[in-house]
């Protein structure tokens, strides 16, 4: 009866190891314990679904997937539900749930950035969006890649915030890439109309070929084009660096291959291509000699080099006043400050203010003109201008146009200098609609020579848009 019981061939487990097996019941039942309390404490807490995917986002808990992201020596690997990754996402739902579907417990991920692979699973679980500048780019192309179309147009509508002339050129090469239209659009509105500034940005030098080429052959940049040339050895020295080549003139000249034949070297000033193009050594001496004879002679020769001048863009004028007056005790200045608050629905880029003149002849006025933002100054300068005696506005001009934010009040401010007596405007506008751009104005405390809404200086605000 024994030896059915207990047969021969199997042993009883003995003393230490059934201590062992209790032990483990034990772990296993404290485990469930704190599981369920865990859950539990997930159930008390959180009422809502999206709060409760919320807190599993980058959690080990309950995962059934991990990713291992980011290149070489730059990984981390992120723990992921599949149920909640292929409802937030059509890329996930085939990789996990499609007819092609594989059973990975591990999938690598080398050309995602793990903050953006991150930022992207937050948004998927937690419904929030997280952007930096450092950023966004990566997160971009990883809302792109897994088609997660909500991110991706917040990605953008963030670049087009943060968009200046410092970085529009890379965002018009990656907004190319990424397919945006609109965001390749806002880039070429500020290079267009910030276009010195823009070729002069370290941005500028990081762009691809393709980029560089679109930019020079653009015919509305409104830039000198010997700023345009200069930028362009710029980006070939650069390049230079990138192909692992010494930065020689000849290996600038390879790196810009035909794409130096966009920059409209017989537009420059001649003084500009003498001490600057020809001596770059950049040009062939047949090319330096044929653009010599296209300056000087009567006979031109044919050109490889494009002689039209670019057409820029035209500067649009907002007028503020419905007339304009003159009196024997106004408009007086002493170095007082005349200033008016201004606000636009649409971004623009303030290039310049109008200004009235004398109304006792011909003079002279020393303008320092002024653009602040919340009464942080965003441009100055200082500048002559001859008025004629007429009742005409007289234009003074940034260094560079100067962008614009809508929905933002900024302050226009001028200290002049020069004949006593002045045209000064009236029945002023609070709102004046130029083309595809609402103008809205209002008094300044800044102002201290009486120019406010209904009279006085600055009667026009001369804008690209």
């Amino acid at each position: 009866m024994a030896a059915e019981l207990f047969p021969s061939n199997k042993q009883l487990p003995s003393a230490s190891a059934s201590s062992s097996t209790a032990l483990q019941q034990n772990q296993q039942n404290l485990n469930n314990n704190n599981t369920k309390k865990r859950f539990r404490y997930v159930e008390n807490l959180l009422d809502v679904v999206s709060s409760r995917n919320s807190v599993m986002f980058n959690n080990e808990m309950m995962a059934d997937v991990h990713f291992v992201v980011g290149p070489p020596g730059g990984m981390q690997r992120v723990p992921g539900h599949k149920y909640v990754l292929a409802v937030g996402s059509s890329v996930f739902h085939a990789m996990f749930y499609g007819e092609l579907a594989e059973d990975q417990d591990e999938i690598r991920i080398p050309d995602v950035e793990p903050p953006s692979f991150l930022a992207m699973l937050k948004y998927i679980y937690c419904d929030e969006i997280d952007l930096c500048a450092d950023t966004v780019l990566a997160t971009l192309y990883a809302a792109k890649k897994y088609i997660v179309p909500h991110l991706a147009r917040a990605c953008v509508n963030f670049l087009e915030t943060s968009l200046s002339a410092k970085n529009a050129c890379v965002l018009l090469s990656q907004s190319c890439l990424f397919e945006e239209p609109d965001l390749t659009q806002r880039c070429w509105e500020v290079i267009d109309a910030q276009a010195e500034l823009a070729l002069r940005s370290e941005g500028f030098c990081d762009i691809d070929v393709q980029t560089l080429e679109s930019i020079l052959r653009r015919e509305t940049l409104n830039a000198k084009e010997m700023v345009v040339f200069e930028a362009a050895l710029s980006w070939a020295e650069v390049e230079c660096q990138r192909r692992e080549l010494p930065p020689t003139i000849e290996n600038k000249r390879l790196a810009l291959g035909k794409a130096i034949y966009l920059i409209r070297i017989p537009t420059m000033a001649l003084e500009d291509f003498a001490n600057g193009a020809a001596q770059s050594g950049v040009l062939t001496l047949n090319e330096t000699n044929d653009i010599f004879l296209w300056y000087t002679a009567a006979n031109k020769p044919e050109l490889l080099f494009c002689s039209k001048p670019r057409k820029g863009l035209s500067p649009q004028r907002c007028h503020r006043f419905q007339s304009c007056a003159y009196r024997s005790n106004q408009w007086r200045y002493r170095g007082r400050c005349d200033s008016i608050q201004f606000a636009v629905d649409k971004r623009v880029f303030i290039a310049g203010f109008g200004l009235y003149g004398s109304s006792c002849g011909s003079a002279e006025y020393s303008a320092k003109i002024e653009l602040k933002r919340q009464g942080m100054p965003m441009a100055q300068r200082i500048i002559k201008y001859f008025s004629d005696g007429s009742s005409s506005t007289f234009p003074v001009w940034f260094e560079y146009p100067v962008q614009i934010e809508p929905d933002t009040f900024y302050t226009a401010s001028v200290v002049l200098d020069g004949n006593e007596l002045s045209y000064f405007g009236q029945e002023g506008m609070t709102e004046v609609q130029c083309g595809k751009v609402t103008f809205q104005f209002q008094c300044s405390s800044d102002s201290t020579n009486g120019t406010g809404v209904q009279g006085g200086q600055i009667p026009e605000l001369v804008f690209y848009a």
